[in-house]
């Protein structure tokens, strides 16, 4: 016997929720009556047309902006003000001061992290080497968008 679509005695749908009395009958016609309603209008709709809703409730997606170059268009070369290419060009001097003087302590260090007794270095040497590299050459290329920012102001003013 079926109950909604689902055997009984599965353990699943319908069918379970009626033998636990969790589902009254009332509530078994009312699932099924929907149920069938939805796979109407489901299996229904043959094209746009057939659905509700499609042509009249959904505005026509604009046509895109043209890529425009021409001064105040929003694909102008970006500038940046006075104090941000200052801030920029600082924290480049910034990061040579720092990260020179790190690996200099970092090749005189004695504390046995960076080299081991026969003198080679360690996994400690190396990640905080990379980390320093890495770290210089982030600060130099922020630290040249900063320079070539207050050089652009300077030729501006």
């Amino acid at each position: 016997m079926f109950a909604g679509g689902v055997a009984d005695g599965v353990g699943e749908g319908l069918g379970a929720a009626y033998e636990t009395g969790t589902l009254s009958a009332r509530d078994e016609t009312t699932a099924e009556v929907t149920s069938s309603e939805r796979r109407m209008v489901f299996w229904g709709a043959d094209t746009d047309e057939n659905v509700q809703g499609t042509a009249c409730d959904v505005p026509p997606q604009p046509p895109p902006r043209p890529w425009n170059r021409t001064r105040g268009g929003d694909t102008e070369r970006m500038k940046l003000s006075r104090p941000v290419s200052w801030f920029l060009l600082a924290f480049g001097v910034w990061s040579w001061f720092i990260w020179i003087t790190f690996v200099k302590n970092l090749v005189k260090d004695g504390s046995g992290l960076a080299f081991d007794d026969a003198g080679d270095p360690t996994g400690y040497f190396w990640v905080h080497l990379l980390l320093a590299v890495v770290s210089f050459v982030l600060g130099t290329v922020v630290g040249g968008i900063g320079l070539r920012g207050v050089r652009a102001l300077r030729r501006t003013s």
